[in-house]
């Protein structure tokens, strides 16, 4: 009788030291492009008042930024791809390095508006290469949804960090420190990615589809132009309306382009996947959602509470580390279930703890509320971030990573440029134009509402479309 040996179970992949290199100089990357979508927000009026900003130009220091950040993106991506991903992500980290010191240095607001053109064209093209590069690294399985999870951590750690340094840097130094901080950052990413990041390009190199590029970047710009000018105007400002309109109808052009082109910028069929469609619609929910969020408490903090800017930005930490924590167990979450049950999950707990603080007052005992509320919404936030990434980038070969993650990273960017213009009307149209404490804990408590019900469409989709699909896979 002979006796079987009992068969091994399959060994978990481990990180090797390289890969451990990789992630580390990636991730410092994508923290560092995270950062500067926040860091100069509470740092805006030290900044009027050292260069001579006028009130109504202080929005353009955002502006100039989210403009490029947004609007090239999906570009950039795919530039990525056929010219070589380490290529382009080496080359914007140079450019965002440089812009920062110019930024810093600046003695005129047209130096510095420049200067934060150049950011939002860097952060465009690394974002999606660095994290087409993370994907590409990372083969599909659990190592991938560690290091997205990783990722999505400290993206958005890093938004909420921003925040916080923002405020600690203007406080204790200068403005000017919210940009010199990127350099040093910057040039030890560009010191030591080149000896452990492989280029990767196709083995041949189509044409770039202009009139689709020339279609969805400027769509993209319209559409950004118009939230930021409806943010500052309002809903029916005709500026703010024709750029929407323009937007809108550039986007419907660019998809009767990419379906009529024989190398599109994004093939149709990567589009009509329920994958990419839907995993980018809730990602744009979530990006949306938390960063408005933080705009809304940053009002009720200074505005009803009183605090200052340092203190308020302080307060941010506490969501900062439930997103961490919310990162650090999302990939675990997906390899006990799947990326829709986090998606269900994560969206459920965040909209529990969104709503809780429709229960704000006016006196300091609410952050007794607050802190653990932002807590516990941002780890549930996080599992929506990561299942998002990995819902969005599964399913495709390597050669359209950059195409997956240039819209993914589309996705992140228009929504942190949507919710807070979305989420300022609502507050405008709630007060009616009174700034007593009292009026705005009133327009916050509607936006914050509002806010909750977005999260609940994000749940709804999530268990319903992408719940399907998963049921029918199996």
């Amino acid at each position: 009788m002979t006796m079987t040996a009992p068969a091994r179970a399959p060994e978990t992949p481990r990180l090797t030291g390289r890969l451990k290199v990789v992630l580390v100089v990636l991730l410092v990357a994508q923290f560092m492009l995270a950062v500067d979508f926040s860091i100069l927000n509470i740092a805006l009026p030290a900044i009027g008042d050292g260069l001579g900003f006028s009130l109504s130009g202080l929005q353009w220091i955002a502006t100039a930024f989210a403009l490029p950040a947004a609007g090239f993106t999906l570009l950039f991506g795919r530039v990525g791809d056929l010219l070589g991903r380490r290529r382009i992500f080496l080359g914007s980290l140079a450019l965002l390095g440089l812009s920062s010191l110019v930024g810093g240095l600046a003695t005129t607001p047209e130096i510095l508006i420049a200067a934060r053109v150049a950011q939002g064209l860097a952060t465009a093209a690394a974002t999606p290469a660095g994290l087409s590069l993370l994907t590409t690294a990372f083969p599909e399985g659990p190592l991938r949804r560690k290091a997205l999870g990783l990722n999505g951590a400290l993206m958005s750690a890093g938004f909420t960090a921003g925040a916080v340094l923002g405020g600690v840097l203007t406080d204790l130094l200068s403005w000017r420190w919210a940009f010199f901080v990127n350099v040093p950052v910057a040039l030890a990413v560009l010191l030591i990615a080149p000896a452990v990041l492989k280029e990767s390009r196709p083995v041949t190199r189509p044409r770039i589809d202009l009139p689709g590029a020339a279609a969805v970047t400027l769509g993209l710009l319209a559409l950004v132009f118009g939230l930021t000018q409806a943010g500052e105007h309002g809903w029916t400002h005709p500026v703010a309306l024709l750029s929407l309109l323009a937007g809108v109808v550039l986007m419907i052009t660019f998809y009767f382009v990419e379906r009529r082109t024989r190398e599109p910028l994004v093939p149709v069929h990567v589009l009509r996947k329920r994958t990419v469609a839907w995993g980018n619609i809730l990602g744009l929910i979530a990006f949306a959602t938390e960063t408005s969020l933080v705009y809304l408490l940053t009002l009720y903090l200074q505005k009803t509470l009183g605090f200052s800017a340092f203190t308020a930005g302080i307060s941010f930490g506490v969501l900062g580390a439930g997103t961490v924590i919310g990162g650090l167990i999302a990939p675990k979450v997906m390899a006990r279930t799947s990326a829709t049950t986090a998606l269900v999950a994560g969206g459920l707990l965040q909209a529990a703890f969104t709503a809780a603080l429709l229960f704000l007052g006016t006196g300091p005992a609410s952050l007794a509320l607050l802190l653990p509320a932002t807590f516990l919404g941002g780890v549930g936030n996080m599992l929506v971030i990561v299942g998002f990434m990995v819902t969005a980038t599964t399913g495709l070969p390597d050669h359209e990573q950059g195409l997956a993650t240039g819209l993914a990273s589309m996705s992140q960017q228009v929504g942190i440029t949507l919710g807070t213009p979305i989420m300022s009307a609502v507050v405008t149209a709630a007060t009616a134009g009174a700034m007593t404490g009292a009026a705005i804990l009133d327009g916050v408590t509607l936006a914050i509402a509002v806010n909750t019900a977005l999260v609940l469409l994000g749940v709804l989709i999530a268990a319903t479309v992408l719940r399907r699909r998963h049921h029918a896979a199996r």
